[in-house]
């Protein structure tokens, strides 16, 4: 049985939208909702002995209460017990709230202590006002504090989940046990409705040590059904793939071998191996469906050809899709040069192609012969049919939804379905890959070719920017190339445009014996194509750039990459953009200026840069600091956005939640729906679509 929010008091249409924003869509899944951190506000500390940055519980007189005129309209009320005094402060406030704080009232409140211009002060605390002579009621169990949303106040989400508790109490709001007892015997004597009832309310003896780094057995228990529950459905979701048949692509053909001999490289041992695992999953009536992470500079396009061209001789078609217009335009200017020499045909779709451009290009892809589509999200819109789609090639798959993946899977008026070869250069930790990418094989190119030499990086103070130009200056002086990166994280893209284009015009005036570029995201396509057209003609010496060049540019010539702010950004993005030199043979450099004060943080991120160019080794790090949503860019995919479990905390549970996950597959596999609708709410109706 599914209860509405609405039929919780105090929750009206307005409130139940803006919970829904939250996906929250029922009081089911608002009891799923867990609290963030906990509070202890059951002890009272004295006035006198409280210390700025604290978060504590004070009981006080209300003495004054007065609204002060400043540069901002503030209500201070001025509280004291015996051993001090303090300020509450409230800038928002109204008429009523103000005469509530009468002179003689008591009043209980939490917050944080500041340091104010006259004496310490709470600013905005959540209080409760009793009068002179009134009992104060302390809390009886430990406070929950809940991730919200804009107008949902803490106070709101404990009313909202009183009533669900007492609901799911009364039996009222059934919480059933989906996992069966063989699966929850390490669970045994803590049933789901004792977890939900005490990791919302955790009693005062509850160790809040062990509920902040989510250690309870309450919250492990959550975690594992959770795990368990992504495993099985990502299982569910590649059971579905597999269900079709694929056309199976014999393996040596001549073309393959024309181009390997055309290569004037070897393969490393890494991309010989993957290059197997993939010709092997080709070769079979099944759809392939595999994952391959490399490190920036490792390979993996020439894989992915090889893939292609097996593909190709089978006389069928193969779709390479990249989620940028420069990605796929670098991927067009390597596949012509590699595979047009072997008389393959390759066409160009991106959202630029109109009218009857767009409808020749079309009416090839439709028509059965084989060749190769290479484009941007322009190549799985309704309107692109492919006569034999023999395999589709995802580049970059944390940019895309697993979503857009499958629709391209079905970009095929046959029965078959196409092999799936999906890429990433963003290194991931094994753990994260294979709770992210369950329904995929995983191959790693974990080797770089002899030739390429490491990059070698200094972190250099913003205040010896002269000396970095002095640098720029003597590279290009030696016929190299370089780039220099303006970042305003958290700023609009307009103003990183604008940080771009004043620091194009500086380097101009500074160095005006070279030809200074500029790219950055709001350019149109044709002008950002002209621009790199340039670059990698050598017309232009220094590209001044955001972010946008962090993939699909590869220059050989360029060998220095100034990155500016680089305390801004994360690890994963710092060594993309430092992937952008050191494609050729000669020695390249990467400068990471900083501005300010560094935060621990931020030293520890560049020193990573600093001392490695191992990519995994870096996104390990980069996954303790930020997280698997942003590595992973799952808040597009919605399959990692996980309510209680950890990666990085949880690792060891995910093993045995992989073994549960087949278990429940393999004999309780009706019970999956409900876990999905209980930890997942609709995220995977499109995987059947």
């Amino acid at each position: 049985m599914s209860l509405s929010l609405t039929d919780l008091k105090g929750v009206g249409p307005k409130l139940a939208e803006k919970l829904s924003a939250l996906g929250l869509q029922n009081i089911q899944q608002l009891l799923f909702h867990l609290p963030l951190r906990y509070e202890d506000r059951s002890r009272v500390c004295p006035i006198g002995s409280i210390r700025a940055g604290e978060r504590l519980a004070i009981v006080g007189e209300v003495e004054a209460a007065d609204i002060r005129y400043g540069r901002r309209r503030s209500l201070l009320v001025q509280v004291a017990d015996a051993s001090g005094s303090l300020l509450l402060r409230f800038f928002y406030f109204n008429q009523a709230q103000q005469k509530a704080f009468r002179r003689g009232m008591r009043v209980h409140c939490f917050g944080e202590v500041r340091n104010g211009p006259a004496k310490a002060e709470m600013i905005h605390p959540e209080y409760r006002l009793y009068a002179s002579d009134a009992p104060v009621q302390l809390e009886e169990v430990i406070t929950p504090v809940y991730p919200g949303t804009e107008g949902v106040s803490q106070q709101l989400w404990r009313k909202l989940t009183d009533q669900a508790l007492q609901m799911m109490r009364s039996g009222l709001l059934p919480v059933p046990e989906l996992l069966p007892d063989s699966i929850t015997q390490s669970h045994a004597g803590l049933s789901m409705q004792q977890t939900l009832q005490y990791l919302h309310r955790p009693p005062l003896d509850a160790d809040l040590q062990q509920l902040a780094e989510g250690r309870h057995p309450a919250q492990r228990r959550l975690a594992f059904e959770e795990l368990l529950t992504h495993q099985a459905s990502l299982r569910q979701l590649r059971h579905w793939a597999q269900q079709v048949s694929a056309f199976a692509c014999p393996q040596g053909g001549r073309q393959v071998k024309k181009l390997l001999q055309s290569l004037p490289f070897h393969l490393t041992a890494a991309q010989q191996r993957v290059s197997a695992e993939i010709s092997h999953d080709l070769g079979r009536a099944s759809p392939m469906l595999r994952l391959i992470q490399g490190d920036v500079g490792s390979g993996k396009t020439i894989v992915a050809a090889l893939a292609a061209l097996q593909v190709l001789e089978a006389g069928l078609q193969v779709a390479l899709m990249a989620p940028t217009e420069m990605l796929a335009e670098q991927h067009q200017r390597e596949f012509e040069a590699r595979l047009q020499p072997l008389g393959i045909e390759i066409v160009y779709l991106t959202s630029r192609a109109k009218g009857r451009e767009r409808e020749k290009l079309l009416q090839r892809m439709a028509a059965p012969q084989a060749l190769i589509a290479i484009g941007t999200h322009a190549l799985f819109q309704k309107d692109v049919v492919f006569a034999r789609l023999g395999l589709a090639i995802i580049d970059e798959q944390h940019r895309f939804g697993v979503h857009q993946r499958l629709a391209l899977s079905q970009r095929d008026d046959s029965e078959h379905s196409p092999h799936q070869l999906v890429m990433t250069a963003t290194p991931i930790p094994r753990t994260l890959a294979m709770a992210a990418y369950a329904d995929l094989d995983l191959s790693i190119i974990d080797e770089l070719p002899p030739a390429r030499k490491a990059v070698k990086t200094s972190v250099i103070a913003e205040q010896r920017r002269p000396d970095v130009i002095s640098r720029v200056r003597a590279a290009c002086a030696e016929g190299r190339q370089a780039y220099w990166v303006c970042t305003l994280i958290q700023e609009s893209e307009s103003l990183q445009c604008q940080a771009a284009q004043d620091t194009a015009e500086l380097l101009s005036e500074a160095l005006p014996e070279l030809n200074v570029g500029l790219l950055h995201g709001r350019m149109k396509a044709a002008e950002k194509s002209a621009v790199m057209q340039q670059f990698h003609q050598a017309d232009i010496d220094l590209l001044v750039a955001t972010t946008v060049i962090e993939v699909g540019v590869d220059v050989s010539n360029a060998s220095l990459m100034i990155i500016e702010n680089a305390e801004r950004l994360g690890l994963a993005q710092l060594h993309q953009l430092r992937g952008r030199v050191g494609r050729g043979s000669q020695q390249s450099f990467c400068v990471l200026m900083y501005g300010g004060r560094l935060s621990a943080n931020g030293k520890a991120r560049l020193k990573a840069m600093r001392e490695s160019n191992d990519g995994f080794q870096i996104a390990r790090l980069d996954l303790e600091i930020r997280g698997p949503g942003e590595i992973l860019g799952t808040r597009q995919t919605g399959l990692l956005q996980m309510r209680v479990a950890d990666l990085i905390r949880d690792a060891e549970l995910l093993p045995p939640a992989q073994q549960a996950a087949d278990q429940l597959l393999q004999e309780h596999a009706e019970l999956l729906p409900s876990l999905i609708e209980r930890w997942m709410g609709k995220r995977l109706d499109y995987a059947r679509a």
